[in-house]
């Protein structure tokens, strides 16, 4: 039943991980847990030092505990999965990153941000998922360039909806959700209320590597 972990990390580059900034000024903290494999919806306490989206991009598998999961089709309830310790992100397509997984900003850091960084309306096609929502860039940087390799394998996306399918998944009221940029297999610039495409982007790829 847990044949499923370690899977994505044998087909996914192996190139070396990135020396991740320490970003958050939180320091260590109990937080909830909540990942979306490829068939598999995953809940449970992991400690945090800093920002969630650091941890997962320095690919090392994470500690958990207490972890509980379900069928990603709602064909059976939650259940505890006592045999599960870790996560390893290759596995991830979806985490979501609840407030208390961010990095505490100040006012000055925030406006250094909205000067220096372009936001875009993005969907990305990321199967099962489909995420629609925000995404900050640096400028000149097009949301197509998330189909490339990278050295930051999740992308933070903020102001999310999440679906499967015809279904809606429930973030639970977080705004932010990780996405795992190997599973990418289209991203378009939408109106983020419809969810509707604009014009693909010029040169537009239809998978990573």
């Amino acid at each position: 039943m847990l044949s499923w972990f370690g899977r994505k990390r044998d087909q996914a580059s192996e190139a070396a991980a990135p020396e991740t900034p320490g970003g958050g000024s939180r320091g260590p903290r109990s937080v909830r847990f909540i990942g979306y494999t490829e068939d598999w919806r995953l809940e449970a306490a992991m400690q945090l030092t800093g920002r969630l989206l650091d941890t997962v991009n320095r690919r090392d598998a994470i500690p958990l505990a207490d972890v509980t999961w379900a069928p990603l089709d709602g064909s059976a309830a939650m259940e505890p999965a006592p045999g599960i310790q870790s996560v390893d992100p290759y596995d991830l397509i979806v985490v979501v990153a609840a407030e208390d997984t961010l990095a505490a900003v100040t006012a000055e850091e925030r406006a250094a941000h909205r000067v220096h960084k372009v936001t875009f309306e993005v969907a990305l096609e990321a199967p099962p998922f489909r995420v629609v929502g925000t995404i900050s860039l640096h400028p000149g940087t097009s949301p197509e360039t998330l189909m490339e390799r990278g050295t930051q394998m999740f992308a933070a996306i903020k102001d999310s909806v999440v679906t499967v399918g015809d279904g809606l998944i429930d973030l639970g009221g977080a705004e932010v959700v990780l996405v795992n940029r190997f599973y990418l297999r289209d991203v378009a610039q939408v109106d983020r209320t419809t969810g509707l495409p604009h014009e693909p982007f010029p040169g537009s790829r239809q998978g990573i590597g």
